[in-house]
């Protein structure tokens, strides 16, 4: 556990200083309000959109006055992760899974040290762990613990009801981490009304294994999920290449399903150094 807030930590340093030196700006713009709040007023002045002039204390006679908005730095940072079995794909020593609890460890420091609520909901087919989001740093980092130590129950997926719970549970516009590796169907519907209503990230996990198997002939597959083996023809080239493009056609899918709504998209991989791409999504947030 001390290793991995370790590593934690030096990740966390190297997203914050690439971010501030590429951006000239403060990291917590990353995280960004969910909303305006009143701040001042101001005389007007050409080229003010007219409809913030404050017409009630325009028409006392002094002048016209605009208000002035600030952003609501108080706000929530939710992590839906996918636990299920097909996540557990990857090497002896490193996994999807893996790879997400630290993503999400990262994205999670962060949060914690920017005093927002931070709350997160693990899934499979059921509810693995649910925290209620809350913004001390004890709840900060019971977060990251109950993260790394967990032990899923179920190895199944049900997306689409995991997609459900987190429109019932935030009642206000938040920032919600999507990670998944997206092997499901029927949870698209779900999906888009949550970037409707939320400030969405998608991080789509995956493994170089799952699209370029070593070719071993003949061989037996064991379906975590289904619980079902299958015999594969790993040196197939037409079963070679439709892995690749059912891969390939199902990322394309999701990458613009998140650009018609308006949802950030990237996609990991689980044996790759994550963070330069950690940093050029926050770098295009925070333009946007």
């Amino acid at each position: 556990m001390h290793e991995f807030l370790a590593r934690l930590y030096q990740f966390e340093i190297r997203i914050r200083k690439a971010v501030n030196s590429q951006m000239r700006g403060s990291f917590r713009s990353i995280f960004k309000g969910s909303g305006l709040e009143f701040s001042d007023l101001r005389t007007y002045q050409y080229g003010d959109d007219v409809r913030a002039i404050d017409w009630n204390v325009s028409s006392k006679g002094h002048g016209t006055f605009v208000k002035i908005f600030r952003e609501e730095k108080d706000q929530t940072v939710f992590f839906l992760i996918d636990v299920s079995a097909s996540q557990e794909i990857g090497t002896a020593t490193r996994s999807k899974l893996d790879t997400t609890r630290e993503v999400c460890g990262v994205l999670a420091l962060s949060a914690i040290k920017e005093a927002s609520h931070v709350g997160m909901y693990c899934f499979s087919d059921q509810k693995e762990k649910y925290l209620k989001p809350s913004n001390s740093m004890k709840h900060g980092y019971q977060l990251i613990v109950n993260l790394f130590k967990l032990k899923p129950e179920s190895v199944r997926t049900n997306l689409a009801d995991a997609l459900l719970f987190t429109l019932n549970v935030l009642k206000r516009r938040s920032v919600v981490f999507l990670v998944s590796d997206f092997i499901d169907s029927g949870y698209e519907h779900n999906l888009k009304a949550l970037a409707r209503k939320h400030d969405l990230v998608v991080i789509h996990m995956y493994d170089q294994r799952e699209t370029n198997l070593p070719r071993l002939g003949i061989i037996p597959v064991y379906d975590t999920e289904s619980r079902r083996t299958v015999w594969i023809n790993t040196s197939s080239p037409s079963f070679r290449n439709g892995i690749k493009q059912t891969f390939r056609q199902s990322k394309q899918q999701l990458e613009r399903f998140c650009k018609q709504y308006n949802a950030d998209y990237v996609a990991l991989d689980s044996q790759a150094d994550y963070v330069p791409q950690l940093i050029d999504l926050f770098r295009i947030r925070k333009t946007r």
